[in-house]
């Protein structure tokens, strides 16, 4: 196998489950793989999909999700199955999974974390956490993204953690996470690698606040429901600052004028993902009674792309892979831009892979709206500072 070889990239859109993934495994094959990520279309039998992944890959470890967009050589489609391997001349990497999440609580999530840095500490040699990442993989439907990402991010410690919400095209129906052989629901999948590469996590969105204010007077943050802003019905007084009828709401509107809540000087998108009839508004994330949020703004999305890639080349240089988490609301916005070709087209220059998601995690945090990656770049790359 050449040295070039590290990691390797596919994507097919193979309709049948069993073709799909011996294409895939074509692809990515490699001598010695340390680790194997896929995100594939919901769409797929995926019984099918795991008893083949399964007889493709025998004992490398393999973690992936179902997905409402896959992002990969082969574009920004649906109905299709992307991923990559890493080989295990420059990665060695734990992975475990977390089931019953209706039932988490924090010390579990802690446990495994510190599990996978003591099997990596035994592999390696050493305990370096600054030349590792993490890889969380969550049911999008599980509304356990926050607890489960803090209390993981609490036992990293300094290790980045970069993650996504599994997700069922626009369904919403199951969202299922890949591991130990199977496909799971109400469960997560952590992935830890170590690795001589130069690599940076980051994240970035394209909003930024308004004036107009929006006072959560009433909401379930544990079904991420919010029912009154401003002391009305939430999606009445959300329409109207949006200047159209509550009923006529659609995913555009919500992709096109999120909500937007400041912290410390930052900006953090908060995502709508329904109307419901009784004229409450679902979230993507928890929302709080008493937050004080904000309209967001629209900046220009492919100029944010493109400035955001070219300062991680700056850094690490030209990506063997950007590891990508990508809201599916922004995939909504994506899709009807002008300059879709444009965007695909840096996507795929980057060698971007990854999935569209139903929430992204970065370090602590669960987001909406936003690109959360990780970039790896080639040996000798990164970019010497003085």
């Amino acid at each position: 196998m050449s040295d070039v070889c590290r990691i390797r990239r596919a994507h097919t859109r193979v309709a049948d489950a069993r073709a799909a993934v011996r294409a895939f495994h074509a692809g990515v094959a490699q001598d010695d793989m340390a680790l194997v990520v896929f995100f594939c279309a919901s769409s797929y039998d995926l019984d099918a999909l795991a008893d083949e992944m399964r007889r493709c890959f025998g004992d490398v470890p393999v973690v992936g999700c179902t997905s409402a967009g896959e992002i990969g050589p082969a574009g920004y489609l649906d109905r299709s199955l992307a991923g990559a391997s890493f080989g295990a001349r420059d990665f060695t990497a734990a992975t475990g999974g977390l089931a019953g999440l209706q039932s988490f609580e924090a010390p579990a999530g802690q446990a495994l974390a510190r599990t996978l840095q003591g099997r990596l500490d035994r592999a390696t040699g050493h305990g370096a956490t600054a030349s590792r990442f993490a890889l969380l993989l969550i049911d999008g439907l599980s509304v356990r993204e926050e607890p489960v990402t803090r209390a993981i991010q609490s036992a990293l410690g300094v290790t980045p953690l970069v993650g996504g919400s599994a997700a069922d095209g626009t369904d919403f129906g199951q969202t299922l996470v890949y591991f130990d052989g199977r496909f799971h629901t109400d469960a997560a999948v952590l992935a830890l690698v170590a690795t001589p590469l130069p690599f940076r996590a980051f994240d970035t969105h394209h909003f930024g606040p308004t004036d107009e204010r929006l006072v959560v007077t009433a909401a379930d943050p544990t079904r991420r429901t919010v029912r009154e802003i401003n002391g009305l019905p939430a999606a009445q007084e959300y329409a109207r600052i949006l200047g159209v009828p509550a009923d006529g709401l659609t995913p555009e509107h919500f992709a096109g004028s999120p909500v937007v809540v400041t912290i410390g000087g930052a900006s953090y998108v908060r995502s709508i993902q329904k109307a419901n009839p009784d004229g409450s508004l679902t979230f993507f994330c928890a929302i709080e009674n008493g937050l004080i949020l904000r309209v967001g703004r629209s900046l220009d999305l492919y100029d944010n792309l493109q400035r955001t890639l070219a300062r991680v080349r700056g850094e690490i240089g030209p990506p063997q892979l950007v590891l990508g988490c990508d809201c599916v609301l922004r995939r909504v916005e994506i899709l009807q831009r002008a300059d879709l070709p444009e965007i695909v087209a840096t996507l795929q220059a980057n060698n971007m892979v990854g999935f569209n998601t139903y929430g992204e995690q970065f370090r602590g945090a669960h987001l909406n709206q936003t690109l959360a990656a990780i970039a790896i770049g080639a040996p000798g790359g990164e970019v010497e500072r003085g």
